[in-house]
Parts: structure tokens; C-alpha cells; sequence
């Protein structure tokens, strides 16, 4: 039996059909409550898209974040029907609220083929049992946070994390934009592959943009840092099981012009890459108000 936060996170991602390739999804219950996280936006997209397709699986995703997503009101998602092709099927999404797009993503889905097979190996890192799982990290922290943010900050989250090299949530030392942690969804366990699809794409999103602040001694919790992802791609190379832990793999290449560029790679447990990320995010320094 899953816990609430698990069954809320799939009821989140089972968006409603009002017609023919129009959907609506919930804007409330994800990571943040002042905007609607962008992870969540993307996996409920990626699930409309899903809806009108049929026989094959989604094997890239690209989206744009075109403005903040409001979590009071729900989220209309227009499907774009652009191709139904002998091996490939391609969809494009609009996210609308306030009658404006908020995210548009494309989508293409392949039919199960065979082919040539090499990839890089995974990092050899701690396993998740040796490491502090973070929700017991913000239990330690909670002291520090006001009391007003306190409740949010401790709330319980379906995507159980461990990262491998943690850094202090407020005052992190400069370090290597290498940001490798693990992660799981127990929930995901005996959901359909196109489910497991919207878990890791929901999930993608945590933690990738704060690669490019490591290296600057940052992090979105300083009230000097303003942070918002500009777009996201993810490719799928192989089957997902997203209740085992997965390593994922960042990095930040470069950060210019107010904007960081992050790359991720998801492994499996025993070293299998299933999925790659990249994404670009809004990282600016908030100017004092005068």
C-alpha cells in the first residue's frame, strides 16, 4: 500500500479529458506552492501527448518554460496531433492558464525496434543505504528555517532522495558542479510504462538547474538567487522500473549571461543508462531594492 504523498503524486499526473485532444490537470499539490513546479508541468504535458498516442513509447521530449505557472487554478493542455508516422508519432503540447501558454513541449514516440547498443558507465559512487537520506537532512535543518516556511520545508515528498555529495542548505561551501544523487518513487511500483515515463520526467527536473550553482557557493534557498528553469529535453533509452533507486548524474558545463547550462544521466542500480536530461535555467543574482 502506497503512502498519501505517493498517491497524490499519481493522481496528479492522471489529468482529465474534456475533448477531443484537450486535457486539464491540476495545478496544485507538486514541489512548490508559490508557482507550479516545471517538472510537474512537463509530466502532465508528456501525459496529454500520451493520451493520443497509441502502441509506442516516447523516446524524446523538448520544452520551453514561457512563463510561471499559477498553482490556484488548473492547467488546460491543447494537443497538437503533428505526425503519425510507420515508426514514428510526433506531438506538440501548449500548458495554458489565464488564457496564455505557460510551457509548450514536443514530444516524438518510436515503435520498439532493435539496434546497436554502447553507452558510458556510470560513476562509481556510495550506494543510497550509505548515505543520509534528505528528508532527514531537513529534519536536522528545520531549526534554521522561520517558522512560517517551516511546515513546507518538512513536508513529506514522494521522490525519496539521497544526494552523494550534500552541501548545507544555506551556506554551502563552493564546490564541483558535478551533482550526482539518488532517487525513487515507490508509487511507481506495478504503473504502466507510460506512467513511469511521466514519474522520471517529473522528477528530472529536481536538482539539475542547482548543478550550476555549486560551483558559486549557492543555493535557491538564499534570498539573493533568483532561479527558474528556461527550457528542458530528455531523451528515454530503455525500459523504467522508478520504484528502485536510480543515480543521477549532473553536471553544469557553463553558467554566462544569467544563465546556467545543466546536463544529467539516469542509471539504473546495476549501471544501465535509461535516460538523459538537458536544461537550461535563469541564474541571477537578485538586485538589492533601492
Amino acid at each position: 500500500m502506497i503512502d498519501a504523498a505517493n498517491r497524490d503524486l499519481l493522481n496528479l499526473l492522471d489529468i482529465e479529458q474534456l475533448e477531443v485532444d484537450l486535457f486539464r490537470g491540476t495545478g496544485a499539490g507538486g514541489e512548490t506552492p508559490k508557482r507550479i513546479f516545471g517538472g510537474q508541468v512537463i509530466a502532465q504535458a508528456l501525459m496529454a501527448a500520451y493520451r493520443t498516442v497509441e502502441d509506442r513509447l516516447c523516446h524524446s521530449l523538448h520544452a520551453y518554460f514561457i512563463r510561471p505557472g499559477d498553482p490556484s487554478i488548473p492547467v488546460i493542455y491543447q494537443v497538437d496531433r503533428a505526425r503519425d508516422g510507420g515508426s514514428f508519432t510526433t506531438r506538440r503540447v501548449v500548458a495554458i492558464q489565464h488564457g496564455r501558454q505557460i510551457l509548450n513541449l514536443s514530444a516524438s514516440f518510436q515503435v520498439e525496434e532493435d539496434g546497436w547498443t554502447h553507452q558510458h558507465a556510470m560513476p562509481d559512487v556510495p550506494a543510497p543505504e550509505e548515505l543520509t537520506p534528505v528528508q532527514a537532512r531537513r529534519e536536522e535543518a528545520a531549526a534554521r528555517i522561520p517558522e512560517k516556511y517551516r511546515e513546507e520545508f518538512l513536508r513529506l515528498r514522494p521522490i525519496e532522495i539521497c544526494e552523494v555529495d550534500p552541501q548545507d542548505f544555506f551556506t554551502p561551501e563552493p564546490a564541483d558542479d558535478r551533482n550526482q544523487v539518488w532517487f525513487r518513487v515507490p508509487g511507481a511500483a506495478g504503473t504502466s510504462p507510460v506512467m513511469q515515463h511521466c514519474l522520471l520526467a517529473y522528477a528530472s527536473d529536481l536538482y539539475l538547474l542547482g548543478s550550476s550553482l555549486r560551483p558559486h557557493g549557492l543555493t535557491w534557498l538564499q534570498p539573493r538567487v533568483m532561479t527558474a528553469s528556461l527550457d528542458h529535453a530528455m531523451w528515454f533509452h530503455a525500459p523504467i522500473a522508478f520504484e528502485n533507486w536510480h543515480l543521477y548524474v549532473m553536471d553544469s558545463p557553463k553558467a554566462a549571461g544569467g544563465r546556467g547550462f545543466n546536463r544529467g544521466s539516469i542509471y539504473t542500480r546495476d549501471g544501465n543508462l535509461v535516460a538523459s536530461t538537458a536544461q537550461e535555467g535563469l541564474v541571477r543574482p537578485v538586485a538589492p531594492r533601492g
